[in-house]
């Protein structure tokens, strides 16, 4: 996994940018803003190209983008681990829709302020066991999506290679799980709140790993656009409006969830 996302930047970082990479005055003078995105159909609670249910991010930063009277352009990518490439390569102007904060990402590209916070889970399925330490967690076949900060959770918990399952298609844990394919999934708590929303069986475990954020990820020499991007984050986050997105995406109950997580 780690060689196929290393080769991958080292194109984007070879590629020149050109006039397509442009810090927020630009993006104004052009009035559009390129969200890149890789679009999750099974798990839509972020981002989605629908009108009446957009997604929480994507309602965020069509706020954002009225305040300042530009349009909102979403650029979908074809993979998680595309996502980087394809901003540094001058093809989008932002990253969202579900986006974690990690330390190899913050090598590469500057983000904004926590957005939404997170933290990965176990998940497995009853009748199956809750898996509660590393030590359970271990002896599962466990589930995850290349390219990912789940899968370098999973990496740093010292699961066995063999018991990787890494080819799970986005979205796709919970299906996974019911089939059998297999036995625990390491997922953000969002999308675990989610799942179990609409699978009942859907157990969620042992937190993985510290306190995590979800953000935008913007270029290193966006510095207009993050410090913007900054503000309207934090004074949103200030405000009844982000706790009813919250509400409207994840339940009442995500309110308390995101809470323990951060305990």
């Amino acid at each position: 996994m780690q060689r196929v996302l290393s080769a991958g930047l080292a194109l984007a970082l070879l590629a020149p940018a050109g006039a397509a990479a442009a810090d927020f005055p630009e993006i104004q003078k052009r009035g559009t803003l390129r969200v890149l995105v890789m679009l999750d159909p099974r798990r839509p609670e972020f981002f989605t190209l629908e009108s009446k249910t957009p997604g929480f991010d994507h309602e965020v930063l069509q706020r954002f983008a009225q305040l300042h009277h530009v349009f909102l352009e979403p650029v979908p990518v074809a993979s998680w681990d595309s996502l980087i490439p394809s901003l540094l390569a001058g093809k989008g102007d932002v990253i969202a829709g579900r986006f974690t904060v990690t330390e190899s990402r913050k090598k590469l590209v500057r983000f904004t302020v926590e957005v939404f916070p997170t933290r990965n889970v176990v998940l497995t399925r009853q009748p199956h066991r809750v898996v509660q330490t590393l030590e359970e967690l271990r002896a599962e076949k466990v589930g995850t999506i290349k390219g990912t900060s789940m899968a370098e959770a999973i990496a740093a918990a010292a699961v066995p290679p063999a018991h990787v399952d890494d080819a799970i298609p986005t979205g796709g844990f919970a299906e996974a799980l019911k089939a059998g394919r297999i036995t625990a999934a390491v997922w953000g708590v969002e999308s675990a709140i989610a799942a179990q929303r609409e699978d009942p069986a859907i157990q969620i475990g042992m937190f993985l790993g510290p306190p995590s954020s979800l953000a935008y990820a913007v270029r290193k020499d966006e510095d207009a656009l993050r410090e913007v991007l900054d503000d309207f984050i934090s004074n949103l986050r200030r405000t009844a409006t982000w706790n009813r997105l919250v509400v409207d995406y994840f339940g009442v109950s995500a309110l308390d969830v995101l809470k323990k997580a951060r305990e």
